[in-house]
């Protein structure tokens, strides 16, 4: 039996039309472990690896973990997730991003 996450990793790639060597080259994984995220009832991927998954597969970490939620995730909690991101980013990534944003403003 697998795991919430599993299920979820699962469900989407599918939807996607992706297969376990697509997420997992999309992910800089292997395919024999995104089977076991997929299968294993105790799946417990990094951080980092949880949110290069959550990326390719278009909602957030949080999503994927949340054993509550069932649908996939809305355009607020993308913003929430990013601004958690930017919140903990050190000054000169905040300053980074304010300068991109600026570019962007002016377009």
């Amino acid at each position: 039996m697998s795991s919430i996450l599993g299920r979820k990793v699962r469900d989407l790639r599918q939807k996607k039309g992706m297969t376990l060597e697509q997420l997992a080259t999309a992910t800089g994984s292997s395919k024999s472990y995104i089977w076991e995220i997929e299968n294993k009832p105790v799946a417990r991927p990094s951080a980092e690896k949880l949110g290069r998954i959550a990326s390719v597969l278009g909602v957030t970490s949080e999503y994927l973990v949340d054993e509550e939620r069932t649908e996939p995730p809305v355009a607020d909690d993308f913003d929430r997730a990013f601004y958690r991101k930017y919140h903990g980013a050190s000054d000169p990534v905040k300053q980074k991003l304010k300068r991109i944003l600026d570019v962007l403003d002016d377009e």
